[in-house]
């Protein structure tokens, strides 16, 4: 099992560029949803309500609106009462070769005056508070047997020791950011108080193991009395399951298209940055490049020396022609083609500032799920080694 996972790195490793998973020849996507915590371990106990089993109801009630769906397959770690190691859980995601990993939790404070949702990416963050909220999870390993052999030594109560862990730490990461901007915002739609003001980054063991863009969703404080007896409620619930279910199918939308003419499979490297300065700079002419090797030609005709930023805004089986009104008024368009996928990339430029700019001004058009993109001596490279 372990081997056949670290075969699964290198290939991820060698072909970064993007190619087609598994769901490209079945068509199937695959959500793999885990209720936090189980049988002895109740996770928060608070007035009452059971993280538990508060969380096994929400999981229950999104696969259910999930598996309603055509072409979409949903995975549980658990769907009774049971203990499974964190390992374990992430294990269930893997060997299904899911698509996505979803972990479902209720969140808890002395402080009962707190409230709202928090939405977490696997990350390596120095902000305390989420380094507590790490800490608080990741302690359910201390109930496992033989957890000091079984997670190589980390310490959940120093999460920071998970750092160098794995190779594919942020392998995911933009997508995962993606996944979690929508539950986000699926939440405030229902008038949630979304904690941070975003998506945050916290080293969570669960995520930690997960080969797969993955999220763990803090769905509300039961410390909370108003909060808490909604989250123990069946229409809380209902609506919570609803709002989750919806974001995946965005999210199943957006990168994978509708299943039937249009199949986008993106992984990018980096984190998306987000509220730069609208550009207002002038586009220039569109620029057509068919395959890879001319994408190399034609940023190698430039200065070689510097880095050059591209917007990714989408990738998909299906070739669009590049005219503005096909790209949301966007002008500033180029293509690549690459495993029989063609990816549609905006603006050009060796400044990172205004890189920033033109991502900012794709999302303003519509592309919330675009992501910078980086390329030296015509080869593509990760975003932070360009900043380097």
């Amino acid at each position: 099992m372990h081997i056949s996972y670290k075969i699964k790195i290198i290939f991820t490793l060698l072909f970064t560029v993007g190619s087609f998973s598994i769901y490209a020849q079945s068509n199937i996507f695959k959500v793999t949803l885990d209720a936090g915590h189980g049988a002895h371990d109740f996770g928060a106990v608070y007035n009452g309500h059971v993280e538990k089993n508060i969380a096994l109801a929400v999981v229950l009630k999104v696969g259910k609106i999930l598996e309603s769906i055509p072409k979409m397959d949903v995975i549980y770690t658990r769907k009774t009462d049971v203990f499974i190691d964190l390992v374990e859980r992430a294990n269930i995601a893997n060997r299904a070769d899911a698509n996505i990993f979803v972990s479902i939790h209720c969140n808890a404070n002395r402080n009962t005056e707190g409230y709202g949702t928090e939405t977490y990416v696997m990350g390596m963050t120095k902000v305390a508070s989420n380094l507590e909220a790490a800490k608080k999870e990741n302690s359910v390993i201390t109930l496992e047997k033989d957890y000091k052999q079984k997670y190589e030594g980390f310490d959940p109560n120093s999460p920071e020791t998970m750092i160098g862990m794995t190779l594919m730490q942020e392998e995911y990461l933009d997508n995962s950011i993606s996944l979690a901007s929508k539950v986000e915002d699926a939440f405030e739609l229902l008038g949630k108080k979304i904690r941070g003001g975003g998506v945050k980054q916290a080293p969570y063991m669960v995520l930690h193991k997960a080969y797969m863009p993955r999220v763990l969703i803090e769905m509300g404080f039961i410390s909370n009395f108003t909060e808490g007896n909604l989250l123990d409620s069946e229409d809380g619930q209902n609506e919570i399951a609803k709002a989750i279910a919806e974001a995946i199918v965005s999210y199943k939308r957006d990168y994978y298209g509708n299943g039937e003419t249009e199949i986008i499979d993106v992984k990018p490297s980096q984190k998306i940055f987000d509220k730069p300065i609208k550009d207002t700079s002038s586009p220039v002419k569109p620029k057509v490049i068919l395959n890879s090797s001319e994408l190399k030609k034609s940023i190698k005709s430039a200065d070689s020396s510097q880095p050059l930023f591209k917007v990714q805004l989408s990738a998909s089986v299906k070739k669009v022609e590049l005219a503005p009104k096909n790209f949301k008024g966007l002008k500033n368009i180029s293509i690549s083609y690459d495993n029989k996928v063609y990816k549609y990339m905006y603006g050009e430029t060796s400044d990172y500032d205004e890189a920033k700019k033109q991502l900012q001004e794709a999302k303003d058009k519509g592309y919330d799920s675009a992501f910078l993109i980086a390329f030296k001596n015509g080869e593509k490279i990760s975003v932070q080694e360009a900043l380097k």
